[in-house]
């Protein structure tokens, strides 16, 4: 008896480039630099990749940014990509659509329904599809398409893994006046949530500080004196502030269920109560934000990232080591970069080569410099406190502190790293590298990838695995003149 969305507005499937894994990168893979975050169709000019939604885990609201697909000289080399027989592969679909302001979805829809919100700038993939309605409805049909009504009545219209946009447009839209503005406004805090969990993550390209650093800012009266930080009190602060958002966010999402049950007359078949597992922002986890915090002191290590200023330092282009010393001068306050800055603070690693062996072998050991991160971020004095309580959350062997963090970095930091950077069907896709000479742990090194150049392997073997072998030969000749020469 109502409209269905169908009558209000369109829902399309988009670009089937017919090599995902040639075409289609993930944001982290390519130069930073590169890519059109926030431009508009006729903006690229020569860069080469755009956004692109390609569906991805169940999420509500806000995120799945993830990635890019490479449309250098407007898409010619994906419209016409075909087979070695001339059979074209790719279906360049609904171009007239791409980058616009829209609702996408997952093609796959393996549990309940997820809709989120896409901005301008992002092209749409043949597994996510996109629902356009007039501007006014946007936060209205956003909130519809994550309420528990409208996930019943998707599972009605279709029973199958896929959800088409045949299948959304069927789906019966009441609007109702009297609660538009209530919805609408319910809706936009509820995207603003799940960015702030999205982008609290590095695998975000809107990632600006890790939020066990950034919490001693947002905490003034708490963090009076940062000079001497608790990094336990920083985690309490962070759980607290996910238990805030995750809460509100449930709280929201039932609302929205109460509103639309009653606009739809389904109070006696559903309820608004809405189940933990079903809100997808994040609560605080240990053991996760710890490893988030050692992979984000990588970061620094290499330059991917400063301690002195938010966001992407560095993610491909021309390596400049000069402003990362004037980000730390203007953190202290100093505007005038003109004069020479010999007080290099915690700057990244010079040769883009950090050790990682059994003991403190380099100058530049990845436990030292961890160390270094801990005591410039968090202060001296709480150092041991610190390291402890880092320590522990890894929950690695060792009888020290510093033991257990160089048995993660030994054996699980990669691991975990390449887990980290990695999406469901696409595999690994580390960004800093490792060379590894086998499961004894003899010597192992990392490096950045954006930072890779011609000289790097001879400088991991000349400047590192030579001297390391040469570490180890002395150590043995002196085991062994201690064996020759004892009397037991």
């Amino acid at each position: 008896e109502k409209n269905t969305f169908e009558e209000i507005g369109e829902a399309k499937t988009g670009i089937g480039s017919g090599n995902t894994e040639y075409f289609l990168k993930l944001w982290y893979e390519v130069d930073y630099l590169d890519i059109a975050i926030g431009k508009k169709y006729d903006e690229m000019n020569k860069l080469h990749f755009a956004p692109i939604n390609k569906g991805g885990t169940r999420r509500k609201w806000y995120g799945n940014n993830e990635y890019v697909i490479n449309w250098s000289n407007n898409g010619e080399e994906l419209k016409n990509y075909k087979d070695e027989n001339g059979n074209k592969l790719s279906y360049p679909r609904n171009l007239d659509y791409q980058m616009k302001e829209a609702l996408t979805w997952g093609d796959i829809c393996t549990g309940d329904f997820s809709m989120r919100y896409s901005p301008s700038g992002f092209f749409f993939s043949d597994v996510g599809n996109e629902l356009f309605v007039p501007n006014e409805l946007l936060m209205y049909a956003l909130a519809f398409c994550n309420t528990n009504v409208f996930n019943t009545i998707s599972k009605m219209i279709n029973q199958t893994m896929h959800f088409k946009p045949g299948n959304m447009l069927s789906v019966p839209f009441i609007v109702d006046r009297k609660n538009k503005k209530i919805v609408e406004n319910i809706a936009k805090i509820n995207i603003n949530l799940a960015k702030k969990d999205w982008d609290s993550f590095e695998n975000s390209w809107d990632f600006k500080c890790h939020p066990l650093i950034s919490v001693i800012a947002q905490n003034r009266v708490l963090f009076d004196d940062t000079t001497d930080i608790d990094l336990a009190e920083c985690y309490s602060c962070w759980k607290n502030e996910c238990n805030e958002r995750f809460n509100q966010l449930k709280a929201n999402e039932e609302e929205l269920n109460r509103i639309f049950i009653e606009i739809y007359g389904l109070q006696d078949e559903l309820t608004p109560e809405v189940e933990d597992k079903d809100i997808t922002v994040r609560k605080a986890d240990l053991q996760r934000d710890i490893k988030s915090l050692v992979s984000y002191a990588v970061g620094c290590m290499f330059g991917r990232y400063s301690i002195y200023q938010e966001g992407l330092m560095y993610a491909g282009g021309m390596w400049d080591y000069s402003k990362y010393k004037d980000a730390a001068w203007r953190a202290e306050g100093r505007p005038d970069v003109s004069d020479f800055y010999t007080t290099l603070h915690y700057m990244p690693d010079f040769d883009n080569i950090i050790p990682i062996t059994d003991e403190e072998y380099f100058t530049d050991d990845i436990v030292g410099l961890f160390e270094d991160f801990i005591k410039e971020v968090y202060g001296k004095d709480t150092l041991e406190k610190n390291l402890s309580f880092v320590a522990k959350a890894l929950g690695n062997k060792g009888n020290t502190s510093r033991e257990v963090i160089r048995n993660y970095f030994l054996n699980d930091f990669f691991k975990d790293h390449c887990n980290t950077y990695s999406v469901t069907g696409s595999g690994k896709r580390p960004i800093y590298w490792l060379f590894d000479s086998g499961k004894q742990n003899g010597f192992k090194a990392l490096i950045y990838m954006h930072r890779y150049d011609a000289d790097t392997v001879g400088r991991v073997r000349t400047d590192y695995l030579h001297k390391a072998q040469r570490y180890v030969e002395t150590a043995m000749q002196s085991a062994q003149y201690t064996i020759d020469n004892a009397t037991s």
